[in-house]
């Protein structure tokens, strides 16, 4: 996925005061296989209950391809499945799909969804839900999907089915929370994911750039480690605006808003590289505080980890 980011002009090193070294998390990223689900009082497909599904206690597969995907989910005495149809003669692809009917019988240009289980099953289907990821192989299978969705039964004014599928995924999504008087997010909390917006990391000397773009809105953060040395997994950092022996460099800027001075914290929850010493997988989450107030921007970054 790429980001599309204008950016400031200004442009700082972090530092960071070494905290205590949690467990260093620099492997490979581990993929995500679930499902979950929440019907709402009245709703006959999962009949008010709330449940969960990982591969330790179901058998969770996915068949089909881009253009109508199955995800099933088999455990003793249960079974549910989830039809995701694109727009007849489209395929899936990571966004919003809204108005969807009954997949199999969906009609025009309409998504298609059909969730059912344990012997019932919809009429009628109205509802929508999102791709935050899909990847198929060169035979065109899939081979991973996240995606979320809400049913209503036979009704658009039905009780609801909520549910999140994940076979194989990684955690791709970005989001802050900014206190009131906080200059960089205005006060607001926003979620950034697959659906809705584009990601980038790129190596930028010791450090790394990550770009969000989407919701009207781009964000780019700019880490880099304390003068000298690299960023490391599972470590906390004392942050400035730019780095030098003691800090580590932190900042958050986007939509023409940065900071001149910044003191912060950052937590590097993962970092892996390929061999060419590219990003493959990052997390982290970090605090800011622009021109030594005390408004914070807290964020949480997940780059394929």
């Amino acid at each position: 996925m790429t980001g599309v980011l204008a950016g400031l002009t200004a442009i700082a090193g972090l530092t960071t005061a070494l905290a205590a070294p949690a467990a260093a998390a620099t492997t490979a990223p581990v993929a995500v296989t679930r499902y979950s689900h929440t019907s709402k009082p009245g709703d006959y497909i999962g009949q008010g209950a709330t449940t969960s599904y990982t591969p330790r206690t179901a058998t969770i597969s996915v068949s089909g391809s881009a253009e109508y995907a199955r995800f099933k989910v088999e455990a003793a005495g249960t079974w549910w499945d989830v039809e995701l149809a694109a727009p007849q003669g489209e395929r899936l692809h990571p966004g919003i799909y809204r108005n969807a009917e009954r997949a199999p019988f969906r009609t025009g240009r309409s998504p298609g969804l059909d969730v059912s289980g344990d012997g019932r099953g919809c009429n009628e289907v109205y509802g929508q839900f999102s791709v935050d990821q899909i990847e198929t192989d060169a035979g065109g299978a899939i081979t991973l999907l996240d995606a979320t969705y809400t049913q209503h039964c036979e009704s658009a004014t039905a009780p609801a089915l909520t549910g999140v599928v994940k076979y194989r995924a990684y955690p791709l999504r970005y989001a802050y929370t900014s206190d009131a008087g906080d200059y960089i997010g205005q006060g607001a909390a926003v979620t950034h994911t697959g659906a809705t917006s584009t990601f980038a990391v790129h190596t930028r000397g010791d450090g790394i750039q990550y770009d969000v773009s989407g919701r009207r809105a781009y964000f780019t953060a700019l880490i880099t480690p304390p003068t000298g040395r690299k960023l490391e997994a599972g470590r906390t950092y004392e942050t400035r605006r730019g780095d030098d022996a003691s800090f580590a460099g932190l900042d958050v800027f986007g939509n023409g808003r940065g900071c001149n001075t910044s003191t912060g914290e950052l937590t590097i929850g993962k970092l892996a590289l390929n061999t060419d010493g590219t990003v493959k997988a990052f997390a982290a989450t970090f605090v800011q505080h622009c021109e030594g107030g005390t408004p914070a921007l807290r964020g949480t970054i997940h780059y394929y980890a």
